[in-house]
């Protein structure tokens, strides 16, 4: 299933600071740290907790926030399906990206071992 161009243009200017509390809220309420999903979010994109309470306090978009990170190289590793979207086959970038962060979120929230969500080859 592949997004729509109004879905991509959504994500690109939704802002890392009005999903970020979601984030944590989804991890917290299963029992995960803010440490281990700020370690998750720096894997994926190599922001440090100063460099990602930057982007929240700057009110940055995913478009700005993605330009800004070092998306990790095996970032390609992280597949499936989130929110209805099978992640390999999505084809704006952008969403891509988002996508990976949220499959990463949701990995963390239900319970996978870290060396599992933080993929190596």
């Amino acid at each position: 299933m592949g997004t729509t161009s109004d879905h991509d243009n959504r994500m690109a200017k939704l802002t890392f600071a009005s999903v970020y509390p979601h984030y944590l809220a989804k991890v917290e309420k299963k029992g995960r740290r803010r440490e281990e999903l700020h370690q998750v979010i720096r894997w994926l994109t190599g922001f440090d907790d100063k460099a990602l309470q930057k982007q929240i306090d700057d009110n940055t978009t995913f478009e700005q926030f993605f330009k800004r990170a070092k998306l990790n190289l095996n970032a390609h590793l992280i597949t499936g399906v989130i929110c209805g979207y099978r992640i390999e086959e999505i084809e704006n970038p952008l969403t891509q990206k988002v996508r990976y962060m949220d499959k990463l979120v949701d990995e963390l929230a239900k319970g996978r071992k870290m060396e599992k969500i933080l993929r190596s080859e």
